[in-house]
């Protein structure tokens, strides 16, 4: 029996993998989102294709992940391939393989960055407050 791939509960997966909230997806796909949203999105079997093309550029995971991933293949195809100390060669030279750890990293910057926005904003409305009450 074929497995249907369920296309929410896979944005859900990755959501999740990368340490991302339903608010602050929701932020980045701006317009009328919010976290309720997203989480009725996220139950979806299909997602409309360009709200996946939205989700994959803000993710910056390819759409073909969400349409695609079925957690037991997945599994199968990383515990066949991926051993500790993966490589793989090419006449440049010899590369270490961690996808994921390139995909966390690219998150934990974007989150670094959120976290600098949300305290310059804390910061510019205390200065407001310092001088609505002083003014």
């Amino acid at each position: 029996m074929e497995q249907k791939i369920h296309q929410g509960r896979n944005v859900k997966r990755f959501r999740e993998m990368l340490g991302i909230k339903q608010e602050a997806l929701a932020f980045d796909l701006g317009g009328d989102w919010n976290q309720k949203k997203i989480s009725i999105m996220e139950q979806k079997d299909v997602i409309d294709d360009s709200l996946l093309k939205q989700i994959s550029e803000v993710m910056k995971i390819p759409v073909e992940a969400f349409q695609n991933f079925d957690e037991e293949q997945a599994i199968n195809v990383i515990s066949n391939t991926f051993h500790n100390g993966a490589f793989f060669a090419s006449s440049v030279g010899t590369y270490n393989v961690n996808p994921i750890a390139e995909i966390i990293k690219i998150h934990e910057e974007k989150i670094s960055l959120y976290e600098r926005m949300l305290r310059e904003k804390d910061e510019m409305m205390a200065r407001l407050d310092a001088l609505i009450k002083n003014g």
